[in-house]
């Protein structure tokens, strides 16, 4: 594993590497200086989905999820919590389908809330379904 890792800055997109012993301190983007790891969601659309997914260096998850589910609403908090416990191993963004339904839809997604797990751009595993944080957190756990 290299001693870096390539990270899209949530703000203004643009590509930073960030030593991996700083990973825990957040990092801050080399052009808009703001932090590079934020402990919660990035929200991303149609144009931002793919270049996380295909830059970013530390794996994704991604939650697919509209405002008028109730299982997406019960597992927000939850993925926020998430979220800040595994920032320094994952990043956490969210997808609202029904505001991106094409970005959505190259990945077959059946049922939402929908979490899909991508590492160097690639697909490695989805959790279909709401879940309560232990069983999203043992998940996490087996996953990285």
């Amino acid at each position: 594993m290299s001693d870096t890792a390539q990270l899209v800055c949530p703000n203004c997109q643009k590509i930073n590497r960030l030593a991996r012993h700083r990973l825990a301190d957040g990092g801050v983007c080399g052009s808009c200086h703001k932090q590079l790891i934020l402990g919660k969601p990035i929200v991303l659309n149609d144009e931002t989905l793919k270049r996380h997914v295909t830059r970013d260096q530390i794996p994704i998850l991604i939650d697919f999820w509209a405002p008028w589910c109730g299982p997406c609403k019960m597992m927000a908090p939850i993925f926020e919590r998430a979220a800040d416990q595994f920032k320094t191993q994952l990043r956490f963004a969210k997808l609202n389908t029904d505001e991106y339904p094409n970005a959505a839809a190259p990945y077959g997604i059946r049922g939402i809330p929908c979490l899909i797990l991508f590492h160097h751009g690639k697909e490695v595993d989805r959790l279909a379904g709401a879940v309560d944080q232990t069983q999203l957190d043992a998940w996490i756990n087996q996953k990285i």
